[in-house]
This record gives C-alpha cells, sequence and structure tokens, in this order.
C-alpha cells in the first residue's frame, strides 16, 4: 500500500477531524485553533484537527461528571456494561484497517504488524467484559463485633485518560475498558501528534450508542491538557508518558488528592548470561529492538554480558542491527520504519553525540540512512563499551540505539541492571530456568523476560521507582478504577 493511499483512507475514516466527541455528540470547538499531524514517513501533513482550549476540557469534563452522577451508566449492573464493551469490540474489529493505517502514519510502525496489533484493543475490551462475572466486585466478611459485613469495589468516578502518541489505540483501550466496566466515566485527551485512533473509537461509541457521557474525547498539547489533571471534577488520572510529565502529574495530583496510575519511561536491562548462545540472543535482541522504531518504553535497550564476551555479542549485534531494512512502513519488505516526529529523530541524534562525546564506541549505525531523504528515518544503532554512568545508559532515548555494557561477573552484572531509575522491563538470557527466576527476583522491574523481550498485558504492566505508579492490564489492572467501600450491617440484605 503507498503512504497517498493510506492518507486517502485516513481521510475517509476520520470524519470529523474539526470537532471533539463530548456528551455522546460531534460538537464543535471553542475556537478555531488547529493541529497538523504530520505523516512520519514522508513528512507531510495528512490531517488537521480540532485543538482543545480550556473551554472544551471543561465541557468535556462536565459531560462526563453529569454521565457519572446523574447517568444511567454506574447504576448498571457489571453485565449491562459488558453489553456495551462487547458491542464496541465487535464494531472495533470493522475498523482495523483505519486503526493500523493511521497508527502507521503517525508513529512509524510497520503497517504490517500494526494490522496483527491493532486487533489486540477488542479482545481488551472483551476480556474486561468477561470480568463482569468473574472479577470479586463484592467479598463477604464478619466483622470483629459479629456483624455481617462486606467489602464492596465501586467506580472510582470521572477518570481523564492520557493517551502518547506510541501506541495509542492498545493504551486507549486499556484505560478505557477497565474503567468503563467498572462503571467510570472517561475522557480521554489525544496526544497532538496521534490523534486518529480516539477520533476512531468515538466513532465507534456513537455507531453502537454508547450511552452520552460515557466517552469523551479532545485533542490538547501540555498546557491545555493541565487543566484535566487539574480539573475538580475528575477524580483519577491514567496517564501513559515520559517520567517528566509524570512528576508533573503525580504533583499536582497530589494538591488535592486525586487518584493516579502513571505508566512512565524506561531503561530496561538485559543480562545475558554466560552460558547462553551470544548470535540467538543478539537475534533476539534485533527483532524486538526495531519495533515501532525503539520508540516503546520497555523496549530492552540495556546489554549486559560479561566482560570476556563483549567483544563477541557487539559483533553478534551490530552485525544484525546493520541489516534491518529502513524505509516506507507501508511497504512489506521494510523491517523498520521511521521515528514519529522531527523533534523525536532530533532526541535521538543528540543522543548518539552526546554517546560519542563521553567515549563510547560507535559500533554500528549513528546516522540517517543515506538513500532516504524525507521522513523521520534513523539508522538502527549500537554502542560498545558503554558504562553504567554514560547518558545513553541513564536516559531514556525512544529510539533504537543499544548499549552494550561489560560487567566482570553475574552479580555486577545485576547490580547494573538495577542502578538506574526506571524499573520498568527486563530479561535474562540463559539456558538455566532455576537460574533465570533467581536472577529474575532479584531484579527490580515490573516485568522480568526470559531470553527475549516478553510482556504481557493480561497479567500486569507497569513498573518499579520511576517508571511509574500502579498497574494496566489483568486484575490488578481493575483496582486503580475502583474504590473500596466497607459496608457493617446488623442484618444481612435481601437475597437478591
Amino acid at each position: 500500500m503507498s503512504t497517498g493511499t493510506a492518507q486517502q483512507q485516513t481521510k475517509q475514516h476520520v470524519r470529523h477531524p474539526d470537532r471533539f466527541f463530548i456528551g455522546g455528540k460531534w460538537v464543535e470547538p471553542s475556537s478555531r485553533a488547529r493541529i497538523d499531524v504530520r505523516d512520519s514517513g514522508t513528512e507531510e501533513v495528512f490531517l488537521s484537527v480540532a485543538e482543545a482550549q480550556v473551554e472544551d476540557v471543561d465541557r468535556a469534563v462536565e459531560a462526563a461528571r453529569k454521565a457519572f452522577d446523574r447517568g444511567s451508566w454506574p447504576r448498571m449492573t457489571h453485565q449491562e456494561r459488558a453489553g456495551w464493551l462487547v458491542k464496541i469490540a465487535d464494531a472495533w474489529m470493522k475498523h482495523t484497517d483505519a486503526f493500523a493505517d493511521t497508527w502507521t502514519s503517525e508513529s512509524g510502525v510497520i503497517n504490517s504488524i500494526a494490522k496483527l496489533a491493532v486487533m489486540g484493543p477488542a479482545f481488551t475490551f472483551r476480556t474486561y467484559a468477561g470480568f463482569a462475572d468473574t472479577f470479586e466486585w463484592e467479598e463477604p466478611y464478619v466483622s470483629q463485633d459479629g456483624k455481617r459485613s462486606m467489602l464492596v469495589r465501586e467506580p472510582v468516578g470521572v477518570v481523564g485518560a492520557i493517551i502518547p502518541w506510541n501506541g495509542p489505540n492498545a493504551l486507549m483501550a486499556y484505560k478505557s475498558a477497565a474503567a468503563m466496566i467498572a462503571g467510570c466515566t472517561v475522557v480521554v485527551k489525544a496526544s497532538p501528534e496521534a490523534p486518529s485512533s480516539a477520533y476512531l473509537l468515538a466513532e465507534i461509541c456513537e455507531e453502537v450508542g454508547l450511552p452520552e457521557g460515557v466517552f469523551n474525547f479532545v485533542t490538547a498539547d501540555r498546557e491545555v491538557s493541565e487543566r484535566l489533571v487539574r480539573h475538580p471534577g475528575v477524580d483519577k488520572i491514567s496517564f501513559t508518558g515520559s517520567t517528566v510529565a509524570g512528576r508533573r502529574i503525580a504533583s499536582i495530583c497530589g494538591e488535592r488528592i486525586a487518584r493516579c496510575t502513571l505508566e512512565l519511561g524506561g531503561k530496561s536491562p538485559a543480562i545475558i548470561l554466560d552460558d547462553y548462545d551470544l548470535d540467538t540472543a543478539a537475534e533476539s535482541i534485533s527483532q524486538s529492538a526495531r519495533f515501532l522504531t525503539g520508540q516503546v518504553c520497555s523496549s530492552l535497550t540495556r546489554l549486559i554480558v560479561s566482560r570476556k564476551r563483549h567483544d563477541d555479542f557487539v559483533e553478534a549485534l551490530s552485525s544484525r542491527f546493520s541489516k534491518v531494512k529502513v524505509g516506507n512502513p507501508f511497504d512489506a519488505a521494510t523491517e523498520m520504519g521511521p521515528l514519529a516526529m522531527e523533534r523525536q529523530r532530533d532526541r535521538v541524534e543528540g543522543y548518539i553525540a552526546k554517546g560519542q562525546q563521553e567515549g563510547a564506541r560507535l559500533a554500528t549505525g549513528g546516522g540517517r540512512p543515506k538513500d532516504l531523504a524525507r521522513g523521520y528515518f534513523i539508522e538502527p544503532t549500537v554502542f560498545a563499551n558503554v558504562s553504567n554512568d554514560q547518558t545513553i545508559a541513564r536516559e531514556e532515548i525512544f529510539g533504537p540505539v543499544l548499549s552494550v555494557i561489560p560487567a566482570d561477573s553475574e552479580e555486577q552484572a545485576i547490580d547494573i541492571a538495577n542502578d538506574t531509575i526506571y524499573g520498568l522491563n527486563s530479561s535474562v538470557f540463559t539456558n538455566d530456568p532455576e537460574r533465570a527466576y533467581a536472577v529474575a527476583r532479584r531484579i527490580r522491574a515490573g516485568t522480568v523476560g526470559h531470553n527475549a523481550f516478553k510482556t504481557d498485558f493480561s497479567i500486569s504492566f507497569g513498573g518499579f521507582k520511576q517508571s511509574g505508579l500502579g498497574r494496566e492490564g489483568g486484575t490488578e489492572g481493575m483496582y486503580p478504577y475502583l474504590e473500596a467501600k466497607t459496608i457493617i450491617l446488623d442484618q444481612p440484605p435481601p437475597a437478591k
């Protein structure tokens, strides 16, 4: 598929780019301000959408507040809400091409991979619909004075969901589905760089007839987005993005004791132990590290290997990474697409320059592909002999830049892995599962994979330390959208 065709489909599917979805209707914005969205592979504007102002955020919150305080949604049974989530899942499957094509244009993900990945959110909505029957919404207890008691879990209220540009469709689904089955109403704040998924989900909500005010969305930049975080009508913020932004959001929520969950940055380590084949490890890491051009918070970017095997591993990794075909993400032969935007490429190039200045050895890559004059492309890059105190080993780059760090022992490798402000993801490469488990228990990270990049939102996803607060996905991902209430009764309530 050509990029031109993708642009035409984007314009066809995003039917109301000049409006917001608020209170079950497509409403005109309060101003004529627009946001131009550029195709990451061509640098051309392919979509122009309304830019929300404070008044638009206030309207969206008011609609969600009204739906929660006086509407039917939180007073439905979980099974009734589940029916709506199933309708959304069914409708989502009819729009997968639109979700895939817009995601590719906005963020640079390979289109063939996107077409498979965008089916996941439909599964997410179905999974949370299933929680209507399996989650413990009420637990019976006997209080200390012998009274019949129960612990009930009720919706937290109005949720402000702030969505990043790298994986907007999946992350919007996880936040919205969990909030909705709990009985919350939602205001999604879409990223200015990737608003299409929110438009498409809003169209689905309109298509299935979702009760008004349950799902609302606006697109805004940071200054206006802060209004959503500060708004007294918002009970909880669910944010995915940078640690810098997460610190700001946490401080604002702390001022008014608002609930928040934060899925933030990562600088995830992979420890390659001495019993594991280096070529196999290099193949696995070179495959996963090019997904979404490395614009993945949980990507394995610090690769820790014994000093005696360092050079051999660098050679194996560089050989594979340098052969990755970079190009048009809509081309079936392409293995890695562009970065999402110009400022992101500038950021990655700045870190590559910093790595060289601080003495790390550039083993492969480091520049722009010579045959690609347009688009935000960067070469897959490997640095060797990286010290864990260097900038490229400390800070999240958010691009296909890998740092190989030598260690003198397994103990030191674990220390290096944990010597970071982050704790999102990690992996251990070894043929011994007992050894893998032992090392995994010592790594301070929300997920530890074995012999590959692995993650599973259906269990839980989130990080230790400054990689965030709370979890998304699975049963663990339900609790942040609920408040626990203890009810102590003199007599048991009538049977339902």
